[in-house]
């Protein structure tokens, strides 16, 4: 039997019998475990009571627990959100864990702009949002309409996809509208109507936002009889092309009705949550549905799942998804919460929903009508989404188990490291890495290199710097020059995009490093640089290997470069867009970027700025009478 240290068992005996938090810390004083508690006295003391009852992953965890901390709340609901909160900072290696913490999805509408632009955001609302009607439109502190959360940002931009098609709002940025003097390809395939090069009045664009906030208010019978209304008025006018625009829009927004409509209320404004869980892991489908009309829904698979019940699990990933996210000041959860699983901790999930909403949340299981046939499908969808899932996993370690075969390298593969190098003409060069492991994209472990040093003269050198720099994070902790943070984890392999000359560069610093046991690959386009024609240098072969055109492993590989690729080209191209923004304002004291950023679009280009008097520069937020003085002062004397 297990011997806990005095110090935990002594914690233990003093806590107190109030709803709180607590937490397991291993060596360290790294977080393993978070729970909450409506008595920490009693709840924490079964851990040591009730030895034999817990599963495998408890007891591995209150073996390597060496102290303990806990919180006290005033209410059990403020311990159910804090549990939460603690649990996405610290990711316990023995908590449930949702993976998908970011900020909920918004869509917004910059109503100060004569022309609004409608848009994808991840930055939510500041303030109190509206009680009953989700999406619902609030004012806030920063201009315009929101509309969300939305379940997911691939359900949103279906959403402005289809929103575009019925309402041709613009989502270009202010200062391409500015400088615009054409009309961009949206006017052409009919998602715009043209505002930047006045093909539509400022009357009639404010007709179609009017018609698209009805629409995402759910106001889409009032928002039908207008419509009608305005194509018969159009066709008495004789004006038949515009009343065939508004033909075509009423078609668009019943076929849209009909496609995505439920058999419910127009208010109605609910969440239907189900799970499904087998031997190998656990799947939860959220279907988000908003003034009766389904917004998408969106699949989440949970960690460290395998050992709990269902219920337990469920109740994890709701505490988890409605808590606030990074950015969010509050969370807001639909009224009603439909579940396919009756949990035994409704009644306290429900009221510390409430509270976060601001008023009451139901959380039930429906056992009849439309309502359990959403919940049906929500649970067949998440049924389906695990199946899919375990066929990928499946898919990957046989692949995974084929490349270790071809390189000879032990099984199983775990972690995969691939480095990739990108510039233009030398300039802005970055170096990135990605990893890949049975379970797939490990984007966590994502990393950029900035690499701009003109020592650096070729991709080689600069393969060999970044390498440097992240090899040396594997020594051990007595020779590594900064033992603050703990090593990463050791890579099964290190796939380097480019030919030998990556490769000798590479095992060169796994020398000098003294990292004997690291395994290397480079993978090289053929000649033309054509796709399928891939050579793989090995450090103990001459010449290198070529796969067959058609070979699974190789399209594996090919995807693993293209994502390295992928990830490193986005950074190039942000610093090289930065590079070239790059004007006379960032001469002037007192212009940051935001100030510059805000310049730039209220007049569209540093020429129009020029010839702005002190008036015109003072109606940019931010700028002061002195600020604008010293602008125009600098373009006075500038040559």
């Amino acid at each position: 039997m297990t011997e806990h240290p005095s110090a935990l068992l002594e914690t233990v005996a003093t806590l107190p019998l109030l709803p709180g938090v607590y937490r397991f810390l291993g060596g360290q004083e790294r977080v393993l475990y978070v729970g909450k508690a409506k008595s920490l006295k009693k709840r924490v003391s079964s851990y040591f009571h009730q030895r034999g009852s817990h599963p495998p992953r408890i007891q591995a965890m209150l073996a390597l627990a060496r102290t303990l901390e806990v919180t006290v709340t005033t209410t059990e609901n403020e311990a159910l959100i804090l549990e939460a909160n603690l649990i996405k900072r610290f990711r316990p290696p023995y908590n449930v864990l949702l993976k998908d913490d970011k900020s909920h999805p918004y869509l917004h509408l910059s109503t100060e702009h004569p022309f609004p632009r409608l848009l994808l955001l991840r930055t939510p609302p500041k303030a109190d949002r509206a009680e009953d009607s989700a999406p619902a439109s609030t004012t806030a502190p920063t201009k315009g309409q929101w509309f969300g959360p939305f379940p997911s940002v691939s359900a949103l931009r279906e959403t402005v996809k289809w929103l575009q098609s019925m309402f041709p709002i613009r989502t270009c940025e202010d200062s391409q509208f500015k400088q615009r003097q054409r009309p961009c390809l949206n006017y052409q395939i009919k998602r715009c109507s043209g505002p930047c090069s006045g093909r539509i009045s400022v009357e009639q664009y404010t007709l179609l936002v009017r018609d698209v906030c009805l629409f995402l208010e759910g106001r889409s019978t009032a928002l039908l009889e207008q419509l009608k209304q305005s194509m018969w008025r159009a066709a008495e006018e004789r004006a038949f092309e515009e009343a065939a625009k508004i033909r075509d829009r009423i078609k668009a927004i019943t076929l849209i009705q009909d496609q995505r409509r439920v058999n419910l209320a127009e208010n109605s404004n609910l969440d239907v949550v189900s799970i499904a869980q087998d031997g190998n892991g656990s799947a939860v489908q959220l279907f988000a549905v908003r003034n009766g009309i389904n917004w998408g829904n969106t699949s989440f698979f949970l960690e460290n799942s395998t050992e709990q019940s269902p219920e337990a699990l469920l109740e994890a990933f709701l505490g988890q998804y409605y808590s606030p996210r990074d950015g969010e000041s509050r969370a807001t959860p639909p009224a009603e919460i439909i579940v396919n699983r009756v949990l035994e901790q409704r009644k306290w999930l429900a009221a510390a929903l409430s509270g976060l909403r601001g008023s009451p949340v139901r959380l039930h299981k429906p056992t009849q009508g439309e309502k359990l046939r959403l919940l049906q499908m929500a649970t067949l969808n998440a049924e389906q989404a695990l199946l899919r899932r375990q066929q990928s996993l499946d898919t990957f370690d046989h692949l995974l188990q084929a490349l270790a075969s071809l390189l000879s390298l032990p099984q199983p593969l775990q972690r995969i490291e691939a480095y990739d190098i990108s510039h233009f003409q030398d300039s802005h060069p970055v170096g990135s890495l990605i990893v890949f492991g049975p379970e797939g994209w490990q984007k966590s472990s994502y990393r950029h290199f900035t690499l701009a040093d003109p020592e650096l003269l070729d991709d080689t050198a600069r393969m060999a710097r970044m390498l440097s720099r992240r090899l040396s994070r594997l020594l051990p902790p007595e020779r590594a020059s900064d033992s603050s943070e703990p090593p990463p984890p050791w890579p099964d392999l290190i796939l380097l995009d480019g030919g030998r000359g990556q490769l000798n560069a590479a095992l060169a610093v796994a020398d000098r490093l003294v990292l004997p046991g690291l395994k290397f690959c480079a993978i090289a386009k053929g000649e033309e640089r054509d796709a399928g024609k891939e050579r793989l240098f090995l450090p103990n072969l001459p010449e290198p290997i070529v796969l067959p055109t058609h070979s699974p492993v190789l399209f594996l590989l090919q995807r693993i470069r293209d994502e390295a690729h992928r990830f490193a080209i986005g950074l190039h191209k942000s610093q090289r867009s930065r590079a070239q923004v790059y004007s006379s304002l960032d001469k002037i004291p007192g212009i940051g970027p935001q100030r510059k950023r805000a310049l730039l679009r209220q007049f569209g280009s540093v020429k129009k700025l020029r010839q702005a008097n002190v008036g015109e520069l003072m109606t940019v937020a931010g700028v002061s009478e002195g600020l604008a003085q010293r602008i125009v002062q600098f373009f006075q004397e500038e040559p």
